[in-house]
C-alpha cells in the first residue's frame, strides 16, 4: 500500500517515522524533538519520562538506552535534506503506480502511467541479494516499516527504553505479593470453589498439571512411537487420536452438552454466552445455546489439553468462530493458574513460620504460560477485544486496561490508508483485513478485574505475537542481545492460520519452535519452592498443549504437528479427504494435462523437476504459436533459478514476483497482454499478496502444484478475461510428483489422485465447469 504524503510545510522535514508517530499520535515523538542552538544543548536535554520507564531495568541497560537516545538527538539534528526528498519521491512513485494498476484492471490495453525508464527494473537486483530476500515475504517488508516507526520494540538492536513496557504497575500486577482475599464477590465465590476437593479432582485444568510422569513415560513420548486410532464426529469429521502412552483412550463425541461441565471459570461461565451470541443460529440445541456446533466439538476436545490440528480453517466462514473458542480455552487456563497461586499466597502468608511445604508448587520457572502466535497485528487486535469482552461481567462492572489507548493506535489501522477502487476475492479481504503489519509483540497480564497491556515478557500470562516478532527477541546464536528464557514455561501454544507463515517465512516458525520450553539461562527471581517438579526436571514440554489452526494441509505444518508436540494426553487430528478438489470450480473450457514427473526421493524433487521442465516441458513452449505463456512457480528458489536459465537461452519473457516493484508490474503486465513477451514467470507469494488478475494468458503451466487448492482454479479462470483469442488453442499443463499427493488430491480430488498416483503416465483431463 502506498502512503499519503504530508502536504504542508509542518512536516516536509520529518522522517517517515517521525510522520507515522505525528498522524498516530497528534505529536511529535519526545525523543525526535528539535533542539535550537547550539550543539552543546543536546547534552542538557532532560528525558525525564524515558528515565522513568526505564528505572526498572539494569544499570547496563540504562547506559544503552542512554547512548541511543543521544545518537537520536544527533541524528535529528542531522537530518539530509537530499535524503527527505528521495523518500518523497518513492512515495510519489508508489502513488502513482498504484493509479496505473487500478487503470491496468479496468482496461487492460491501456499504458501504464509509469512505463517511462528503465525497461527491466528488476533485472538489476543482484541475484544474491534475492535468494535471501527469499526468506521474508513483502509483507515483512512493511512490517519492518512500522517497526522503524511507532513499534520499534522488535528491533533487537534497539535499547529497552524504545521498547514500550508498562512497569508502573508492576506491584499491583504481579502474582507474588497479591492474595485471593483482594477480590470481592466473584473472587470469595472462586475460592471457595477451589476448596472443594470434588472439584479440584474432576477440573481438566487440576488433572492435567497435576499429573506426575515416571521416567519410563518419558523416554517413551520422547521417542515419538505412537499408536493411532479413528472416530468419526458428526461435525468435524474424520479424526485421528494418537498417543505415546497406552493408557490413553479415543475420546468420543459428545451428545448431550452441559456448560457446568466443562469447568469454566466462573466470570466466563457468564460472559462467554453474551460474547458468543453473534455466531449462534435458531437450530441450536437447549442444552449447548452458547455453543456453536463447530465450538461445542472443538472445545470438547481442547478442554482434554490433547494436542489438536485443525486443518480447515477459513477466514470467511469459521475463522472467528475458531477465534473465540480457542481465547475462551486460553483464558480459562490462565484464570484457573492465576486463582491458584494467589490461593496459596493466601495459605503461605498464614501458616506458622518455619514450616516448608510441597504442596505450593503451583507455578512454572516463568510467569508467561500462554503464547499465541498470529500473523497480522489485527488479529491480535482482535484476540485483546476478546478478553477485554470475556472479563467484562456486564457493563457497570468493566475491567480496568491499561494502555489501551496506545494499544489501539499501534495495532488499528486507518480506513482511509487501503485503496480505493482495488476488488480482490473475498477471502483476500478477510485475511488482509485491518493492521497487516506482522512484525510484532505484546505481552498481557491478567490478575483478579484488570488487564494490563505491554507488560514486560517476565510479567505476563499471556503473549501475543508473530513469528517474526519472535525471531527477532529470540534471536540467532552468536548475538549478544538475544532472550528466550521466557519461553521455558508455556503450557499452551496456539499458532492460529498457519498457512499464512508458509507465505511469509516458514523458517521463523520452526526457529520458535526449536526454543520453545527449554530450561531459563537464568533464574529472574523465581522461587524454586513454588516451581512444578516437572519444569525443574526439563519436563514441560510434556506438558504444553499445542493448538494449530490452518486452512489446508501441508508436509511442513504435519511435521511440526508430528515432531515437535510432546504432549503426554496425546494428539487428535482432523483429516478428511477432499472428494471434488478445486478443478471442479474452473469455469472455462480446458484441457488439463497432468504430467507426473519420477523422482528417486523427495531431496532429489528440486533438481529433477527442473531438468524435467527444460527437457521436456519447455521445448514445446518455444514456438511463436505457443505465446502467451504464463509459468506459476510456488517457490521463490525455483523462480530464481527458472529465470536465470531463461536469461541464459535469451528467451523472450518477462518475471514478476513479490519484490518486483510496482512500475515494473505493470510494464510486464501489458508487455505480456500484447505478445511483446512470450513467456511470463509468476510467483505465488505475489499472486498471494497481490491477487492481480494476469490477462492474455493463452497457455498455463503450473511449475509445480500450487499451496492453497483455490488458487488453481483462480489462475485457471484469467483466461475468460482475455478478450481475443480461441478458446481450443488454451491448453493447461501440470506437473507433479508422488511426493504430491496432498496437494493433488485437493485439486482433482481423492478418487483421481489415488488413479494418478497408481498409473505413471500422464493423466489428461477435460473440464467443461463447474458442473463436471
Amino acid at each position: 500500500m502506498g502512503k499519503r504524503r504530508g502536504g504542508r510545510e509542518l512536516v516536509r522535514g520529518l522522517s517517515k517515522r517521525q510522520r507515522k508517530h505525528l498522524r498516530q499520535f497528534g505529536e511529535q515523538h519526545p525523543v525526535c524533538d528539535r533542539v535550537s542552538g547550539r550543539p552543546e544543548a543536546t547534552q542538557i536535554c532532560e528525558l525525564s519520562d524515558n528515565s522513568d520507564k526505564s528505572s526498572a531495568e539494569s544499570d547496563s541497560e540504562t547506559e544503552v538506552e542512554q547512548v541511543s537516545v543521544y545518537h537520536k538527538l544527533l541524528a535529528t539534528l542531522k537530518a539530509s535534506p537530499e535524503s527527505e526528498s528521495e523518500e518523497e519521491e518513492d512515495e510519489s512513485e508508489s502513488e502513482e503506480a498504484e493509479e496505473s494498476e487500478a487503470e491496468l484492471d479496468s482496461e487492460g490495453s491501456q499504458e501504464p502511467k509509469e512505463a517511462v525508464g528503465d525497461e527491466e527494473e528488476q533485472d538489476n537486483v543482484p541475484e544474491q541479494e534475492e535468494e535471501v530476500a527469499a526468506k521474508d515475504p513483502p509483507e515483512q517488508a512493511l512490517g519492518q516499516e512500522q517497526a522503524n516507526g511507532a513499534e520499534t520494540s522488535c528491533d533487537p538492536n534497539h535499547g529497552a527504553a524504545e521498547e514500550f513496557t508498562d512497569v508502573k504497575h508492576e506491584a499491583e500486577f504481579s502474582l507474588e505479593t497479591n492474595f485471593m482475599e483482594e477480590e470481592s464477590g466473584d473472587g470469595d465465590a472462586d475460592k471457595t470453589e477451589s476448596n472443594s476437593s470434588q472439584a479440584l479432582s474432576e477440573d481438566p485444568f487440576k488433572q492435567h498439571m497435576d499429573k506426575e510422569l515416571e521416567e519410563k513415560e518419558v523416554e517413551k513420548i520422547s521417542m515419538l512411537s505412537k499408536t493411532s486410532s479413528q472416530s468419526k464426529w458428526p461435525r468435524l469429521g474424520q479424526l485421528t487420536f494418537s498417543s505415546s502412552l497406552e493408557k490413553q483412550t479415543t475420546l468420543k463425541p459428545v451428545k448431550e452438552f452441559n456448560v457446568k461441565q466443562l469447568y469454566l471459570h466462573k466470570t466466563l461461565e457468564s460472559t462467554w454466552p453474551k460474547v458468543n451470541k453473534h455466531f449462534l443460529t435458531s437450530g441450536n440445541k437447549p442444552g449447548d445455546s452458547s455453543f456453536t456446533p463447530l465450538q461445542r466439538e472443538l472445545f470438547c476436545i481442547m478442554n482434554t489439553y490433547r494436542d489438536l490440528f485443525y486443518p480447515e480453517r477459513d477466514a470467511l466462514t469459521n475463522g472467528e468462530e475458531i477465534r473465540h473458542v480457542y481465547c475462551l480455552h486460553a483464558l480459562n487456563h490462565i484464570l484457573k493458574a492465576n486463582a491458584q497461586v494467589l490461593s496459596n499466597n493466601a495459605k503461605k502468608r498464614d501458616q506458622k513460620p518455619g514450616t516448608d511445604s510441597d504442596d505450593y508448587r503451583d507455578q512454572g520457572l516463568t510467569r508467561p504460560k500462554v503464547l499465541i502466535i498470529v500473523p497480522f497485528r489485527e488479529c491480535a487486535l482482535r484476540i485483546v477485544h476478546i478478553f477485554i469482552s470475556l472479563l467484562e461481567v456486564n457493563e457497570k462492572r468493566k475491567i480496568d486496561v491499561s494502555n489501551k489507548k496506545r494499544f489501539k493506535g499501534e495495532f488499528g489501522s486507518d480506513p482511509d490508508e487501503k485503496p480505493p477502487n482495488l476488488k480482490r476475492p473475498e477471502d483476500y479481504e478477510a485475511v488482509f483485513a485491518g493492521n497487516i503489519d506482522d512484525h510484532f509483540r505484546i505481552g498481557v497480564a491478567i490478575l483478579q478485574k484488570s488487564m494490563r497491556l505491554y507488560a514486560p515478557f517476565y510479567s505476563s500470562d499471556i503473549i501475543i505475537a508473530s513469528p517474526l516478532g519472535m525471531r527477532t527477541v529470540i534471536g540467532a546464536e552468536g548475538e549478544k542481545k538475544r532472550d528466550f528464557d521466557f519461553l521455558s514455561s508455556i503450557e499452551m501454544l496456539i499458532i492460529d492460520q498457519a498457512d499464512i507463515y508458509l507465505m511469509q517465512n516458514w523458517e521463523h516458525v520452526l526457529h520458535l519452535m526449536k526454543h520453545i520450553n527449554l530450561l531459563p539461562l537464568d533464574s529472574h527471581g523465581v522461587d524454586f519452592s513454588r516451581v512444578r517438579m516437572p519444569n525443574l526436571n526439563n519436563w514441560s514440554k510434556y506438558y504444553r498443549q499445542t493448538l494449530l489452526f490452518s486452512a489446508l494441509q501441508d508436509p511442513q505444518i504435519n511435521a511440526i504437528f508430528n515432531k515437535h508436540c510432546f504432549n503426554y494426553m496425546g494428539q487428535v487430528a482432523v483429516r478428511n479427504v477432499p472428494l471434488s478438489g478445486s478443478i471442479s470450480h474452473v469455469v472455462v473450457q480446458l484441457p488439463h494435462v497432468f504430467r507426473r514427473i519420477e523422482a528417486e526421493n523427495l531431496t532429489s524433487v528440486i533438481d529433477t523437476r527442473f531438468q524435467f521442465f527444460v527437457d521436456k516441458v519447455l521445448p514445446e513452449y518455444r514456438d511463436a504459436i505457443m505465446s502467451h505463456t504464463l509459468i506459476y512457480v510456488p517457490s521463490y528458489f525455483d523462480y530464481v533459478r527458472l529465470r536465470n536459465y531463461f536469461k541464459k537461452e535469451e528467451l523472450n519473457f518477462t518475471h514478476i514476483c513479490e519484490y518486483t516493484k510496482k512500475a515494473s508490474i505493470c510494464r510486464a503486465r501489458r508487455a505480456f497482454l500484447k505478445g511483446e513477451k512470450q513467456f511470463l514467470v509468476l510467483t505465488e507469494r505475489f499472486h498471494f499478496y497481490k491477487r492481480y488478475t494476469i490477462k492474455g494468458i493463452r497457455n498455463l503451466i503450473f511449475y509445480e502444484l500450487p499451496t492453497y487448492p483455490h488458487f488453481y482454479s483462480e489462475i485457471c479462470n484469467m483466461m475468460k478475461a482475455t478478450d481475443s483469442g480461441v478458446d481450443a488453442t488454451w491448453t493447461c499443463t501440470v506437473l507433479y510428483t508422488k511426493y504430491d499427493a496432498q496437494k493433488l488430491a485437493a485439486v482433482v480430488g481423492i478418487d483421481r489422485t489415488a488413479q494418478m498416483l497408481q498409473s505413471k503416465k500422464n493423466v489428461h483431463l477435460f473440464v467443461t465447469g463447474e458442473n463436471e
